[in-house]
């Protein structure tokens, strides 16, 4: 059973215009404690700590202490119901009842929205749309989720419990098909909400406190410099599929994502302290600024496309179709140029921050800063597929070698 005290006692820094102190109420459980006030003010010298009652028997004195005992007395019956009904007892949860606020109980869903709307309206100032985006899918995916697995429609924060965690990573990658690094992330935004509300005090404990994520590292593909080389090199007669080809290739030289090529404009062009043209622009994704020196190759690609009609009426620098379209037509053009690996827009910025970059020795944090990444343990990860490509290549060296030799003792013998 756990531990249960109340204590009466008065708040000697907050004194009011007739020199009296507010009586306050301490509900602990397990250590942990709620407070309240009574609604009460006394003079200090007139309240005995020991007993935690006002001296006296002036009749100021008998309604302030039998105030206290009223609420001691009902504060014990709540205690003593909890009991009964083999509920979950805390201080918090006491204190709730005494005052009424736990009958404002509020729901998962409900949460969720608020949440959501909160981000809404944050967005091009803390968020980025694509963030709001990311967490109104993973809502759908969690009332999907309810209503599947439980045939409801919401369900109250003080019902959620670990087991429930894991059903619904459970759902997301069964009845969803969500790889596994898809469905921590889904899981991930869920843990945010859930943490918002510990910390508002509207959940008292987190159902997450057991459940531990982690992501697992992915092979991350890029074009070696054979490969970007020829995808540079190849005639490509399908205007379509050159145009994509020419922004792929723009993006594998700038580290751009996307999101960010689909937006930049000339006005994101400025004059570097080097005297050259620079991309200077904020990451959709992060916020963070990125400034990328412009090399010959997506300087030519510019100039390729300034007098474009389609660039020329929406004031980009490149003619960007939709991603779904730009991956498809991407899948094209890998056939065309014989790479034999699953390209999608992303690997573009892989391309970049590996063989672009990292293998030419630009230092990590040069790199970290082109791509706009908020912290270089992000960067990081590239530095190691780098380091990966050296031993593999370093091995490889090594059978070479080792033939060689075995050949050159069997001439000699």
């Amino acid at each position: 059973m756990p531990t249960y005290n109340i204590l009466f006692y008065i708040r000697r820094n907050k004194i009011n215009t007739n020199r009296q102190i507010p009586i306050y109420c301490r509900v602990t459980v397990d250590g942990k404690r709620a407070e309240f006030s009574i609604n009460r003010w006394v003079s200090p010298d007139k309240w005995h700590s020991g007993l935690s009652r006002v001296r006296g028997n002036k009749e100021d004195a008998r309604s302030i202490n039998n105030h206290i005992e009223k609420i001691r007395i009902k504060l014990n019956d709540i205690h003593t119901q909890l009991l009964k009904e083999n509920k979950n007892i805390s201080a918090r949860t006491i204190v709730n009842i005494f005052s009424g606020s736990a009958d404002k109980k509020m729901s998962l869903i409900e949460l969720f929205k608020y949440h959501n709307q909160l981000v809404k309206e944050k967005i091009g100032i803390d968020f980025a749309k694509a963030t709001y985006i990311r967490y109104e899918t993973t809502l759908n995916h969690i009332s999907r989720f309810l209503l599947h697995q439980y045939r409801i429609q919401d369900i109250l924060l003080m019902e959620l419990n670990y087991k429930i965690i894991t059903d619904f990573e459970h759902y997301l990658k069964t009845v969803h098909g969500c790889n596994h690094n898809t469905s921590i992330k889904y899981i991930r935004n869920f843990r945010k909400i859930i943490h918002m509300a510990v910390a508002n005090e509207w959940l008292e404990k987190d159902p997450f406190h057991k459940f531990k994520s982690k992501l697992k590292d992915v092979e991350r593909i890029f074009l070696t410099a054979e490969e970007l080389q020829a995808m540079e090199e190849k005639e490509i007669s399908i205007p379509r599929l050159e145009r994509v080809r020419d922004a792929f290739v723009f993006c594998c030289y700038t580290g751009l994502s996307y999101i960010d090529l689909k937006t930049l404009s000339q006005d994101d062009i400025i004059m570097g302290i080097d005297g050259k043209e620079w991309i200077s622009l904020n990451r959709a994704k992060t916020g963070v600024r990125s400034n990328i020196p412009l090399l010959p190759k997506p300087l030519q690609i510019i100039d390729k496309y300034r007098e474009d009609p389609e660039c020329a009426f929406t004031k980009l620098l490149m003619p960007i179709k939709s991603n779904q379209k730009m991956n498809a037509f991407l899948k094209e053009i890998a056939v065309l140029c014989g790479i034999n690996k699953d390209l999608h827009w992303h690997t573009s910025r892989h391309t970049f921050a590996t063989t672009v970059t990292l293998t030419n020795n630009v230092p990590i944090e040069t790199v970290s800063s082109m791509l706009g990444h908020k912290n270089i343990r992000t960067t990081q990860i590239y530095a190691k597929v780098v380091e990966k490509k050296v031993s593999n290549d370093m091995a490889a060296l090594e059978d070479k070698l080792s033939t060689r030799k075995m050949k050159t003792g069997q001439t000699s013998s």
